[in-house]
């Protein structure tokens, strides 16, 4: 009988034992050796460490499970647990992401930090609600257009073939409506696409041009803000909650320490990137000030597209009167 007791005790002991090791598997379209990807590195080894082994951090870079809407499927699924994403990948999940897609809305950053924090419930509260813990936000970078010829007005956009996200039909439609040629395309197509000729322009943060190696293609970028690149680490409530309340706070400690950190570090990458890139043969073109208002018409011409159809209409006017309010 005390032998029955104690093979018992010591099946419950490593049963409990296994089922406090959890390990994460989390994707990101960031390749290897870049910031981003080290930044994964460097919290999977202190999650490691602060949860003295219970929680692993298994990453998969370089888009090897897919593009990002692969990846928010595979989650939900349970092939992979967590991913660290841009816009689009968060849109996926929480439509209310789409407040960042205005184009030409935020032109520094405190117009960012203000959105976010107007926005909390929408974007963390949305995000959980759909079965996902937001445990990372944070601006990227500024996107501007690239293109193999020089883009200086909405014009001379309309002779490109643009990339646009595939499976983003919404926006496509939106591009078609006002005149440019979007070509639907997995963000780990688009090197090959530039490379065949399927597409000769699109809108980027400089770091990712740099990594992607895009901007020997389009080797033409205007020097201006078309929008802001963010970008978030989700991981799903189910992976979530298996983990110990004392753990996953740690994790958050983490998360947030290592986020302020690289902020610091990526508010400098942005010029260097482009000093590199201009060192092998990109060429930067300033728009004049008649230009730029050209491309704000252009944009407002654009709203009624984009409300309702690529932004839901809620989360549109919430950001254009957020940002009104700023501004007085």
């Amino acid at each position: 009988m005390n032998k029955k007791y104690i093979f018992i005790g010591l099946l419950l002991a490593l049963q409990l034992g296994f089922a406090r090791k959890t390990v994460v598997k989390m994707a990101t379209l960031a390749p290897e050796g870049t910031d981003w990807h080290g930044m994964l590195v460097e919290m999977g080894q202190e999650w490691k460490k602060a949860t003295k082994g219970r929680v692993q951090l298994r990453l998969y870079p370089g888009g090897v499970v897919g593009d990002e809407r692969d990846m928010v499927r595979k989650m939900r699924i349970g092939q992979i647990h967590a991913a660290a994403i841009s816009t689009e990948g968060l849109y996926e999940i929480n439509p209310n992401f789409a407040a960042f897609y205005v184009p030409m809305l935020f032109q520094d950053l405190s117009d960012i930090q203000y959105v976010t924090e107007q926005l909390d419930n929408e974007l963390v509260m949305g995000t959980s609600d759909k079965g996902f813990q937001l445990l990372y936000l944070v601006d990227v970078g500024w996107g501007y257009w690239f293109g193999k010829k020089p883009i200086f007005t909405p014009n001379d956009l309309k002779s490109h073939k643009i990339f646009t996200w595939a499976g983003d039909f919404a926006w496509a439609e939106v591009w078609k409506k006002a005149g440019y040629n979007p070509v639907p395309l997995a963000m780990t197509d688009l090197l090959s696409g530039l490379q065949t000729g399927l597409i000769d322009a699109l809108s980027t943060i400089p770091l990712y041009a740099l990594a992607q190696q895009s901007f020997g293609i389009t080797n033409h970028m205007l020097n201006m803000k078309w929008g802001i690149l963010m970008a978030g680490i989700v991981i799903d409530n189910r992976t979530w909650n298996r983990i110990s309340e004392k753990d996953r706070k740690a994790m958050k400690n983490i998360v947030n320490i290592i986020r302020d950190k690289h902020i610091e570090k990526n508010r400098h990458a942005e010029k260097d990137a482009l000093q590199v890139m201009q060192e092998y043969g990109l060429n930067i073109h300033e728009p004049t000030s008649d230009q730029i208002d050209q491309w704000k018409s252009e944009v407002k011409s654009m709203y009624p597209l984009l409300r309702g159809k690529a932004i839901e209409a809620e989360i549109f006017d919430k950001v254009i009167e957020i940002m009104k309010e700023k501004s007085k």
